[in-house]
C-alpha cells in the first residue's frame, strides 16, 4: 500500500468503526449465536458426548470460534451492500481517494469487530470452565490462524456485498460457512462418522484448523495439521482476494 492508500483506508476504517460504536448490538448479535451453541452443547449434549478425559468445553471452543468468525463476516457483506445500494459506494469511488481503500476499510473493520466477538466468546468459555495451559507463543499462533481465517472469509464476503440484489441474498451466503463446522471434528471426533461423511470431514479445511487450535490450547504437538490449516487459510485468502478485486473492478468499470 502507498502512503495515500494507508491514510485513505484509515479514514474509512474510522467511519466504519464509528458506525459499529453507534450500534454495538451488531457485535453482540454476532456473538450471541456462537455463545448459545456453546451453552447448548456443553450443558445439554456435553454429558452424552465422549471426547476423552478432558472437559468438553475445551474440545468444543475451537469450532465455536470459527463459527463466530463465519457469523461475523455476514455483517461485513451487509455493511458493504448497504453502501452499494445506498449510493455511498459510488460517491467514494468518484472521490479523489485510493479506490482500494473503499474495500480495505470494510475488511479491517471486519477484523476488529470479529476480534471483539472472539474475545467475548472466549471469556464466556472461561466462565464455563475452559482452561488452557498454553503459553504466550501458542496463544499468538492461535490468534494468527484466526486472523488468517477472518481475512479469508472477509474477502469472500466482499463478493456478495458487491453483487447481491437484496438483503436476503447478501445475508444468506454465510449460512453454509456457519454449518460447515458441524461436518468436521469441531463437535465430535470424526472417527465415529460414516465412511463418506468421515472422509469429507477429515479433508475439509475446518477440521485441520480446529485440530491445530485445539492442540495449541492443550500444548500438544500440532503435527501436519498446522501446515494444512495454514495452507487452507492462505489459499482461500488468495482466491477470495483475487475474486473480490475482480468483482470490484467490474463494479466500478
Amino acid at each position: 500500500m502507498t502512503t495515500d492508500t494507508i491514510s485513505d483506508t484509515a479514514v474509512l476504517l474510522k467511519r466504519s468503526l464509528r458506525h459499529i460504536l453507534r450500534s454495538p448490538d451488531t457485535i453482540i448479535t454476532t456473538a450471541v449465536t456462537p455463545i448459545a451453541m456453546l451453552l447448548l452443547f456443553v450443558y445439554v449434549f456435553g454429558a452424552a458426548i465422549k471426547v476423552g478425559s478432558g472437559r468438553y468445553v475445551n474440545y468444543l471452543l475451537p469450532g465455536i470460534l470459527l463459527i463466530t468468525v463465519a457469523s461475523g463476516i455476514s455483517y461485513t457483506a451487509f455493511r458493504l451492500f448497504t453502501d452499494v445500494s445506498g449510493g455511498i459506494f459510488e460517491r467514494f469511488v468518484s472521490m479523489p481517494i485510493a479506490r482500494s481503500a473503499v474495500l480495505w476499510g470494510h475488511v479491517l473493520t471486519s477484523v476488529v469487530a470479529n476480534l471483539i466477538s472472539l474475545t467475548l466468546v472466549v471469556l464466556v468459555a472461561v466462565a464455563m470452565g475452559f482452561r488452557s495451559t498454553a503459553g504466550p507463543l501458542a496463544w499468538l499462533a492461535v490468534l494468527g490462524i484466526l486472523l488468517l481465517f477472518t481475512l479469508a472469509l472477509t474477502w469472500l464476503a466482499v463478493i456478495p456485498g458487491l453483487t447481491a440484489k437484496s438483503v436476503d441474498g447478501v445475508s444468506g451466503f454465510s449460512y453454509p460457512l456457519i454449518f460447515l463446522p458441524f461436518i468436521s471434528s469441531a463437535f465430535v471426533p470424526t472417527a465415529g462418522m460414516p465412511g463418506p461423511v468421515r472422509w469429507f470431514a477429515q479433508h475439509q479445511p475446518v477440521t485441520s484448523i480446529v485440530n491445530t487450535i485445539r492442540n495449541l490450547y492443550a500444548e500438544q504437538p500440532v503435527g501436519n495439521n498446522a501446515w494444512i490449516a495454514t495452507a487452507w487459510c492462505v489459499g482461500l485468502l488468495f482466491v477470495a482476494y483475487a475474486l473480490a478485486m475482480r468483482t470490484y473492478h467490474r463494479k466500478i468499470a
